[in-house]
Parts: C-alpha cells; structure tokens; sequence
C-alpha cells in the first residue's frame, strides 16, 4: 500500500469518527496532533471533508421526496442530512472499504537495529519509543488498536480512547490499556511490564476463562515479569521504574547486579561484545553507563577491579 493511499484511508477514519456522537476534547486533541504530522495529512483530511460537505451542500437543494413535503421546512430539515450523509457515503465507499479492510489485515511494521532507538507516532496520537533490536507491527483502525511486539522494548504514551481499548500482543501475554505511560520488554516468551502512569491489565494469552490468577491489573510503579504461563509482580517505586527507561536517553543504569548480567544488557546495544570469564561473573557493580560506549565500560572495569581487558575485535574479554 503506498503513503498517499493509507495516509487517505487514515483521514477517512478520522472524517467518519468525527461525525459520530461522543466526540471528545481528547478525539480533537488526538486528530490535531495527526494533522500536524506532515502536510499530506492536512492535505488529505481537508479535501475529503470538503467533499463531505460538497455533497451535503448538494443534497440540500435536492427537492424533497414528495410534493406534500416541499412546503414542510420541518420535513426538509428531517430529511436532507440523511440525504447527505448517505450521497456522502456512496461517494466515499470505496476508500471507506479500503480503510476498514485492509489496515486490520496489514499492520504496518516498525523495526530498529542493535543500538537503535526511533520514534513511532501512530495515527490515533499515541507515540511509541523503540530500543535497540526491536519490531513490532501496528493496526490503528476505525474500530480497534492493536500492536504486535515481536521482539524487543518499547515505551508506549497511549492516547485515551475509551471506545477503542489498545491491546499489545507480546508472545504469551496480552497487555490491555485506555491511555497510559509503560514500557514492555520481550525476550522469547519472557515479557517484563512496567507502568509509569495510569493502569494496564496483563493476561496470559493461553488461558481459557479470565481469572484472578491469569489477570493482573499494574498501576503508577508496578512491574511485572512473566515466562510463559508464569508471572511474577514486584511493586516497585517510579525512580525504580523511571532507572529501568534509563535506556530512554541513552543510559543504563545498574543498581548492584552482577558483571554477568551488566554485559548481558550491554550486548543488547552493541555490535562488539561482552564476554565475562570465571568468577568476574559474579563481581556486582553499580552506575550509569553509556549503553553503546562498551569500550569505556571495559576500561572503567580495568581500572575500578583491575581487570584483565582482552580486546579482540568483536569480542572484549573480561577477566582477573
């Protein structure tokens, strides 16, 4: 599908969506952000809603259905925004079939490298922040949003939207929010949660009838951390959570975890990596760190523990 084509059926939504009851100042909030976006946007959205009122405008001076009716104002004024929201309809069917049909069938896919970092703002006025070797696949439809997240981390800033709850499909969990601040990470069929803002609801995928024991509800400081079928939640404070989106601004930060684990988290940014040797393994460190800079943090080791540093081209050996 081209731009010009989804960037049409996104304004189609936006044009029917607005034209319904319940439209809210978060609805305006989130459509102005998506006009803002680019100039295609504006373009695309103000021609079709010009057409809309085009036909409007036509199906007004149409005469009534009967002769009975022409002296009837009352009558006219019942009959003709029908009349104008149906011509309108016709007009538009064919985007609108497109808009329906193939965005729910063809997510669009988001993907960073090793040590990458982009932004993702999506059509409905969330915005996604993508760490290093990350994909996911998004579907924002008239009806419903979804994202798949195949590997990898991400910060969601979720736009509110009562009527269209936003689910993340991550492996073995289901992640299910109105309009939050979070981050998911997955590794395989591990999947760690943590909230910044607002409330999610974490379920287990496989399990048949919702319970209390497949379903968790996190709010502002909880985490979670599930493997297959299993989870495990640990409230925890916001600095705690606000230290593991270090990686946000580039850093991470390491509250006494062992060197083992430090250069498992290093190797996630970098080409080069980590290998630590014998009981190093099990030294614990402390810090912030620039999460690709792994040869300053082999030499901060060096000099910290006088550790033995073995730089062999993709590989930095630490040792004692």
């Amino acid at each position: 599908m081209s731009n010009a084509v989804r960037t049409e059926e996104i304004a189609v939504r936006w044009l029917l969506r607005r034209s319904e009851d319940g439209w809210s100042h978060a609805d305006q909030q989130a459509l102005d952000a998506w006009l803002e976006e680019s100039a295609e946007h504006k373009v695309a959205y103000w021609r079709l809603e010009m057409g809309w009122r085009a036909v409007g405008r036509m199906a007004a001076l149409r005469s009534p259905p009967s002769p009975a009716a022409a002296n009837d104002r009352n009558a006219i004024r019942r009959w003709w925004p029908a009349a104008a929201t149906a011509s309108a309809a016709l007009l538009l069917a064919p985007v609108i079939w497109r808009a329906t049909q193939s965005t729910a069938a063809r997510p669009t896919l988001y993907a960073t490298a090793v040590g990458g970092h982009e932004d993702v703002p999506l059509a409905d006025g969330t915005r996604i922040e993508l760490n290093t070797r990350t994909q996911l696949r998004a579907s924002i439809a008239y009806d419903r949003r979804q994202v798949w997240l195949d590997r990898g981390e991400a910060y969601f800033d979720v736009a509110h939207d009562v009527r269209r709850p936003f689910v993340i499909n991550a492996g073995p969990k289901r992640i299910t929010v109105l309009g939050t601040k979070f981050s998911v990470r997955r590794d395989g069929d591990q999947v760690e949660v943590a909230v910044v803002e607002g409330r999610v609801r974490v379920e287990d995928v496989e399990q048949p009838v919702r319970s209390a024991k497949s379903t968790s509800v996190l709010t502002r400081g909880d985490m979670i951390i599930g493997q297959g079928g299993s989870t495990i939640a640990a409230p925890r404070s916001i600095d705690a959570v606000d230290a593991d989106l270090a990686w946000r601004d580039g850093k991470l930060n390491f509250d006494q975890i062992t060197l083992a684990d430090a250069a498992n988290e290093f190797n996630r940014y970098n080409i080069k990596q980590l290998e630590i040797v014998g009981d190093t393994r099990s030294i614990r460190i402390g810090g912030s760190f620039e999460a690709r800079n792994i040869e300053v943090f082999a030499q901060l080791l060096h000099r910290t523990y006088d550790l033995k540093v073995d730089n062999r081209g993709d590989t930095i050996s630490i040792s004692q």
